[in-house]
């Protein structure tokens, strides 16, 4: 089974992806102009990548339920199965492990998010 992780944000969406051996890797990040242009650009990528599930880092209070909420579009406009996953922290744990390597800051920033989903998506495989 092969998942897409997905950190979401009304304004940009980290993408990650994960291999048939439960590694999760960096994908890219949306930009979001509407959440239908981001769901469409989502199943292109599902259909490309040929992807089977997606895991959805999810907080706590008033962003929770606007996660939810994208979850259940997902859902509905995919036809495809989305799983949550504790995001707590993840954005933080992203900056630190990216300074950590070395990875310039215009890389970082521009990749942020997209590193944030592999950390959600790392947690959601290592758990399984």
């Amino acid at each position: 089974m092969k998942y897409l992780g997905i950190d979401y944000g009304k304004r940009k969406i980290g993408l990650a992806i994960s291999t048939e051996e439960k590694l999760a890797t960096p994908y890219s990040v949306l930009k979001v102009s509407s959440e239908g242009k981001a769901i469409e650009k989502i199943r292109r990528i599902l259909d490309e990548e040929n992807l089977d599930r997606i895991v959805l880092g999810i907080s706590e209070g008033k962003v929770a339920v606007e996660t939810k909420d994208f979850a259940s579009k997902l859902e509905k406009s995919l036809d495809i199965k989305v799983l949550f996953y504790d995001e707590t922290l993840t954005t933080k744990d992203a900056q630190e492990m990216s300074i950590e390597a070395g990875i310039k800051r215009k890389k970082r920033r521009n990749m942020e998010d997209a590193y944030s989903a592999t950390l959600i998506l790392q947690g959601y495989l290592d758990s399984q």
